[in-house]
């Protein structure tokens, strides 16, 4: 989803880890555990295949954020006339979860259909009896159709069990301002100036020359500049995939990222602004840096500054690229019509019904399919510089990798991240920085 992840969930989450694992039955994602329905040949997501009998059923559909999806339903009722919906939107994430949460507990009031946002994975990932498998509806039939990050992120560890659908993605990416980066003689094509920064190190001296150049911060922040390295950590972050343990303070991207931060810092080319503050949002309007690591759905924040139309392009990140958001399309086991409810989410996350979604509302999709579609490249952006943004956002989602977060990423984050803002604003030294994040982090492994 195009929207702004809140960092209220933090607490939230960690609060309503425990509840679910308590009315979970110790069930977990290494276990795989669950109580579905044996497979059936009929839930393939066929459009045609209409539903197992003429029953008429309304189906309830927990929705988050701008979709289509009420207008695809009429669309599917068109062609099944005995299946309904009921939706309930929202745009708040932290309300919409934590209700789902109430209901799984209670053991009454969920939807039928959920939709998950992947902030939120690790809090049901780990309550498996509370969801129908998808692969026990036909989702292994389908699953080859989506990108393989995508679909790993609501995979259990060991592979058995498939939480959701995906919806769409918010691949990372380079926002720049062409004004600023010609100025300080840098190319300001898109492929040119990727080819410039296409290594950390080469970003960096670039940032460096253009600090001097400019006067100005090459980057705003310096969440967004460790979000860039932290999320290319191959397989896992902070936490063994495996066995969950902490592997933070010895995985070498994590370390990586931090010291490539403070270097940004230390040389002046990283800004002193909060994310989504408005002193952050007046930056973005007047110009006061180049570059800005962040995901697709971040560029609505971007338009926001109507005055800057057609002095913005997007190149892609360094050595690879991240994700940040996208939501998946879930069946709590408290609905009693998982195979209409499988058959519809299928059908809604078609390639062709993602191409919708994407000219509707601008969900970016997670079928590589989609990409080759003419209407999917066929509008230049005018508010950056003419650009198919499209197209570089999918060069993005190609080059994403799976990655493991863990149920603690989020704290865990947080305390690296407030040690880097130390560094900045206090001019802390960053190794002790470092080790009191780190000693922070294996107190909250302890205790959890």
């Amino acid at each position: 989803m195009k929207r702004r992840r809140s960092w209220a969930l933090l607490v939230v989450a960690a609060m309503m880890i425990s509840l679910l694992a308590a009315c979970g039955g110790g069930n977990n994602a290494a276990n795989g555990g669950t109580n579905t329905p044996p497979a059936t040949n009929e839930a393939q997501g066929d459009s045609n295949s209409g539903s197992a009998s003429e029953e008429k059923i309304e189906l309830s559909f927990w929705s988050l954020g701008t979709t289509n999806y009420e207008e695809l339903a009429k669309e599917y009722t068109a062609e099944h006339p005995n299946i309904t919906f009921k939706f309930q939107n929202t745009s708040d994430q932290t309300a919409h979860h934590n209700n789902l949460t109430t209901a799984l507990s209670a053991g009454s009031g969920a939807p039928d259909i959920f939709m998950l946002e992947i902030a939120f994975m690790e809090r049901y990932i780990n309550a498996q009896d509370k969801f129908y498998n998808l692969y026990d509806l036909g989702a292994k039939d389908i699953e080859a159709n989506f990108l393989d990050w995508k679909w790993k992120q609501a995979t259990s560890v060991d592979g058995s069990f498939q939480l959701g659908l995906p919806t769409d993605i918010g691949p990372t990416v380079v926002y720049y301002r062409t004004d600023l980066i010609e100025q300080a003689g840098l190319p300001t094509e898109p492929d040119e100036l990727s080819k410039a920064i296409d290594t950390w190190d080469k970003f960096a001296t670039v940032a460096k020359e253009f600090k001097e150049k400019t006067g100005k911060p090459f980057t705003d922040l310096t969440d967004l500049v460790y979000n860039g390295l932290r999320d290319q950590s191959p397989d896992q972050i902070y936490f063994n995939k495996e066995d969950g343990s902490f592997i933070g303070d010895t995985n070498p991207q994590v370390k990586k990222a931090y010291d490539f931060t403070v270097k940004g810092i230390q040389e002046g080319w990283i800004g002193n602004w909060t994310l989504w503050s408005p002193e952050w949002q007046n930056a973005i309007n007047q110009g006061d840096f180049g570059v800005m690591l962040g995901p697709a759905w971040i560029a609505g924040t971007i338009r926001n500054a109507q005055d800057t139309s057609g002095k913005w392009k997007i190149a892609q990140l360094p050595e690879g690229a991240g994700n940040w958001g996208g939501s998946f399309l879930t069946l709590p086991k408290e609905g009693k019509h998982s195979k209409e409810a499988y058959d519809f989410i299928a059908w809604l996350v078609t390639k062709e019904n993602q191409l919708k979604s994407f000219k509707a509302s601008g969900l970016l999709p997670s079928i590589p399919a989609v990409f080759q579609e003419p209407a999917f490249t066929e509008d230049k952006d005018e508010f950056f510089g003419g650009q198919v943004i499209a197209e570089a956002f999918a060069r993005s989602a190609e080059r994403v990798k799976p990655v493991y977060y863990g149920p603690l990423h989020d704290q865990v984050d947080t305390f690296i991240k407030n040690a880097l803002k130390n560094v900045l604003e206090k001019k802390s030294d960053p190794q002790k920085e470092w080790d009191d994040a780190i000693k922070q982090s294996k107190t909250l492994v302890e205790r959890s």
